[in-house]
């Protein structure tokens, strides 16, 4: 008997309980038995796997698809609390009453900046069962660049992580390595040298041409959802998934592109070529989920896309 399972095609389940057997499909040529399994940990939602960015965070999973938070209010919130404190931070040292300004210019930037990253955790919560995070260290992230330097100190990733954890327990939130997750092609694992802050990613192996926050967040689902070895080749570093049973290049067409393109790839026109779908997937391919801050309802609600 052939199994055809449209959303978990690989790798199988161990255990499938009876319930989660569809109705069988005959054809000429094969059965077709649907298999619907969940993990009872996860209460039914997949497992979604995060890309950190400085301004949104972008998650994706075959059955989500890609879900983008829009995080820019709450950088705001630094930036302007930055901006107040500096003006004041020279008298801070003569003056008592600068102090006082100071530390409630301060308070007020971590009142409001947890109130944001609860909202932040709870999207994420609603959306997924089981969650991957970047496991970041800020200290590695620092350059000369004093500006920069300034965004990666404001930045909330490890308090919305630790908001999790508390939330769903460590069974549920995994740190993974984030090392080439934006630089590596999730479709044949190419290595992109010239990336340069670009927000495309082109691949020179198989020509994928994709966000490049989509593109780190399928690494990092694959690691999430198949595990993954590290490995060194000529002094340089290099993560990859196990796949076993199929290739990468095959679970990614076979999974990850009907779940970007809504599961009906159609072009309206015949195919040129073996890779015309995915050198046009940039300019075709949105968040299937975005949500962004609401100031009238004071919450993180789901926009149109």
């Amino acid at each position: 008997m052939y199994l055809d399972l449209s959303k978990r095609y690989f790798p199988l389940p161990q255990e499938v309980s009876s319930a989660g057997l569809g109705e069988p499909i005959i054809t000429p040529e094969k059965v077709h038995l649907p298999v619907h399994y969940w993990d009872d940990a996860q209460g039914g939602k997949p497992g979604v796997a995060w890309d950190f960015n400085l301004l949104s965070l972008d998650g994706y999973s075959p059955e989500t698809g890609w879900v983008k938070i829009d995080t820019s209010k709450l950088a705001s919130i630094h930036i302007a609390s930055f901006e107040k404190r500096r003006s004041v931070q020279r008298k801070a040292s003569h003056s008592k009453k600068a102090k006082r300004v100071l530390s409630k210019y301060s308070r007020r930037e971590r009142n409001r900046a947890g109130k944001h990253q609860l909202e932040i955790a709870r999207v994420i919560q609603s959306v997924c069962g089981s969650v991957g995070l970047e496991e970041l260290s800020k200290e590695r992230m620092y350059t000369r660049s004093r500006l920069w330097n300034r965004r990666i100190s404001r930045s909330d990733w490890r308090s919305i992580a630790r908001i999790l954890e508390e939330r769903l327990g460590e069974a549920k939130v995994k740190e993974l390595d984030p090392y080439g997750s934006s630089s590596f092609c999730s479709r044949c694992g190419w290595h992109n040298q010239d990336l340069n802050g670009a927000d495309v990613f082109v691949c020179g192996g198989c020509a994928l041409r994709i966000n490049r926050q989509l593109n780190a967040a399928i690494n990092l689902y694959m690691r999430l959802r198949f595990g993954y070895t590290t490995n060194w080749e000529d002094g340089r570093k290099r993560v990859e998934p196990k796949m076993e049973g199929a290739s990468q290049r095959e679970w990614w067409d076979h999974t990850v592109l009907p779940s970007l393109l809504g599961g009906c790839v159609l072009t309206g026109a015949k195919l040129k070529g073996t890779n015309e779908l995915v050198r046009f997937l940039y300019d075709a391919v949105k968040p299937k989920l975005c949500y962004a801050y609401d100031r009238h309802a004071d919450a993180y609600l789901r926009m149109p896309t």
